[in-house]
């Protein structure tokens, strides 16, 4: 299996990890958040972030085509959709209790896990439960090694760091699961502890769509691979994270209809640009 430490050193220093680092580390410098507005468009990121990833579990649980209507419907409390497969419905819902039992994990981590797999009917037998469960208290040990030894997980090459231990971990835990791309299924469960591991880190969270999970299952044993697949999908994320964040309903107005008169300038160029110009008439601004 994976030595996590010194996979995660060797895969670090890759442009793919420190160009995500710089992208997480202007993420989280903005916190403590202050603003109100910040506050509830960080509030409203999370909860389109669980819509998101509900969808995911879903698609890997069932194989079929899940919609973020479907996951927003959900989300929000439905227990059927008219329509659409009761499978699709109980597969959303169990990726919700997932996602909001595992923000809530405390004490065991490896009961945790199994309890994970059970809601998300992965399918792990006892031996697959017995050799995560060892990964897990590896990667419980790493957390606890990187909190003693990093001083800061804030700048870019604390981010760099914590991302590539996460990395290895999701690795080394997907490996023991036995996952790959036929089996995608099974992944499910590792992908909301990882997310929430990434939490204890110092990193956000983030979020793959299900090709990208598969895409990533088949490249399991080439670490270096499989770090320059997730890290700019990690953070392309963590920069939505930050413009969503950021976002100011004025300032988008603002900017809208200066795209719009912008459009408009070129628009009228374009129609007139056949017609020759004449070199006697006063420049007309447009």
């Amino acid at each position: 299996m994976v030595d996590v430490q010194s996979s995660a050193e060797s895969i670090s220093g890759r442009p793919a990890v420190a160009e995500a680092a710089e992208q997480g580390a202007r993420l989280v410098d903005l916190w403590p958040l202050t603003k109100a507005e910040h506050l509830a468009n960080d509030a409203k990121y999370a909860e389109d972030l669980q819509v998101r990833i509900s969808m995911v579990l879903a698609q890997l649980m069932t194989g079929e085509d899940v919609t973020i209507p479907d996951a927003e419907y959900v989300y929000e409390g439905a227990e059927d959709i008219p329509g659409r497969p009761q499978e699709l419905v109980d597969a959303l819902m169990a990726a919700n209790d997932a996602i909001e039992a595992a923000a809530q994990a405390q004490g065991d981590q490896s009961k945790a896990l199994a309890d994970l797999a059970d809601t998300l009917g992965s399918g792990w037998d006892q031996a697959r439960q017995q050799d995560v469960a060892a990964g897990v208290a590896k990667a419980e040990q790493s957390l606890q090694d990187q909190n003693k030894f990093s001083e800061s997980s804030q700048d870019k090459e604390g981010v760099a760091q914590a991302l590539a231990t996460s990395l290895e971990i999701c690795r080394d835990l997907l490996q023991r699961a036995g996952a790959d791309p036929g089996h995608a299924a099974t992944a499910a469960p590792i992908l909301v502890y990882v997310n929430e591991f990434n939490e204890r880190l110092g990193i956000p969270r983030a979020f793959l769509s299900d090709e990208d999970v598969v895409h990533a299952l088949g490249l399991l044993n080439d670490p270096e691979a499989f770090a320059d697949l997730l890290a700019p999908l990690v953070g392309a994320e963590w920069d939505r994270h930050r413009q969503e964040v950021l976002w100011d309903p004025e300032e988008a107005k603002r900017r809208a209809k200066e795209d719009d008169e912008r459009k408009s300038r070129e628009a009228l160029q374009a129609k007139f640009a056949h017609v020759p110009e004449d070199l006697n008439k006063p420049p007309v601004e447009l």
